[in-house]
């Protein structure tokens, strides 16, 4: 995994079996994301689909005795069985990542809420099977936490998706704000900073809701998830403080911001009593 990804400081806490098997189910979840991310518009959306079907077939071969053919899949298997890893769940990511094939905007929040749940908080999901927790409330504070950091890319990356035709933001929300397609297209502005006040607050609330659920038994197991945690809040802050332009630079955390917030997460949990 590249130290440029948000995700590299979280996993360095892990002991070494836990780091590879996380980077496993990292590395197949992003190859999965990736065959419909990194379609070519010659290739089309159906391209996309028989991709998907490709890394069905991968996905069973990982849990069946047949033997998957890629590096993803081959690291994957090994795993599978050692942290129990439900199956239904990296079939829960595919369904999601398919979603951005046949639907380009969602109506309501509850449209958006259930492709989050898929793309973000199956994942997460998988990531506390190896972390390990004893309460099984840490499941609600993973799909809390999912939808909080799906919602923080949603709103950092809104400019590179509507290059490719996305938009992840409900219209519902756009029309409380008087704000169109175009409106953002053009850039930031008074609407546009409006509605992404309105957004930023409510993957807030994410947060927020996974910092209650989070169980107080199994803080150190989850420190990992804390971690990636403390990194995109970070971001959603730098977007708040850039007063919601995200269209002039993507915002980004550096590296050792990335890494003071990995040690100084790391060191108040384990001192923790």
């Amino acid at each position: 995994m590249a130290r440029n990804t948000n995700f590299y400081y979280s996993f360095l806490v892990l002991p070494a079996e836990k780091r590879r098997a996380i980077t496993a189910v990292w590395d197949f979840c992003r190859a999965v994301d990736d065959a419909v991310d990194c379609q070519s518009a010659e290739q089309g959306d159906g391209s996309s689909a028989d991709k998907l079907l490709w890394w069905r077939d991968e996905l069973a071969a990982c849990y069946t005795v047949r033997s998957p053919v890629t590096p993803q899949g081959i690291n994957l298997k090994p795993h599978v069985s050692r942290f129990r890893l439900p199956r239904c769940l990296f079939e829960e990511l595919i369904d999601g990542v398919e979603m951005d094939i046949v639907k380009r905007r969602y109506r309501t929040f509850e449209d958006l809420y259930q492709y989050c749940r898929r793309v973000a908080s199956a994942v997460g999901l998988l990531c506390i099977e190896i972390f390990g927790y004893r309460d099984q409330a840490a499941r609600d504070y993973a799909v809390a936490l999912g939808v909080a950091l799906q919602l923080t890319n949603i709103i950092r990356d809104l400019q590179e998706d509507l290059r490719v035709g996305r938009l992840y933001l409900p219209t519902e929300d756009l029309k409380r704000f008087s704000c169109t397609e175009e409106d953002l297209q053009k850039g930031c502005s008074d609407k546009v900073a409006s509605l992404l006040r309105f957004e930023c607050e409510r993957a807030r609330e994410f947060y927020s809701k996974a910092r209650l659920l989070l169980p107080a038994v199994d803080r150190r197991q989850l420190v990992a998830a804390e971690i990636m945690g403390g990194i995109y809040f970070s971001i959603l802050r730098q977007i708040e403080l850039s007063d919601y332009d995200v269209f002039s630079k993507v915002i980004r955390v550096s590296r050792i911001h990335r890494a003071l917030i990995a040690a100084g997460i790391w060191l108040r949990t384990m001192v923790r009593i």
